[in-house]
């Protein structure tokens, strides 16, 4: 009985959450006001095969868990039907808790490493970084 009451406030409890919401829809986490987000977009010369691809998406991958001060990553392929994207097919999103931990991966040996297994491939590279400002 104590489970199924448990059960039942914590549906409650969810249920009146979202409702407090503006749309209904879960609320969005905030990031710490002073992650930065660094955007790396990337065009493949024609010559890159689809196999060349993965491993390079395999390297990029492979880096959160040499670099400590990557506290995020998330990666797809353009999806958008804007067609706005200007030749750029592929785009990563790593996180990082502040400036200081984003400037430590710029030159860490790992990253400058996935470099050199990358650059040879590149028609074009995008590279945006924030730090959350919304209210």
């Amino acid at each position: 009985m104590k489970y199924i009451l448990t059960i039942a406030v914590l549906s409650l409890l969810t249920i009146a959450a979202y409702a407090h919401t503006p749309t209904g829809e879960p609320p969005v986490k905030k990031m710490k006001s002073s992650s930065v987000q660094h955007i790396v977009l990337f065009k493949f010369k024609p010559e890159t095969t689809a196999e060349k691809v993965k491993e390079i998406v395999a390297a990029f991958e492979a880096l959160p868990s040499k670099i400590s001060q990557i506290k995020g990553f998330k990666w797809g392929t353009n999806n958008s039907p804007e067609n706005l994207n200007k030749g750029l097919t592929h785009a990563f999103i790593l996180t990082f808790d502040n400036e200081k931990d984003r400037d430590a991966y710029l030159p860490h040996p790992a990253h400058k490493a996935f470099g050199g297994i990358v650059g040879p491939w590149l028609a074009e590279v995008t590279v945006v970084d924030f730090t959350d400002q919304a209210k």
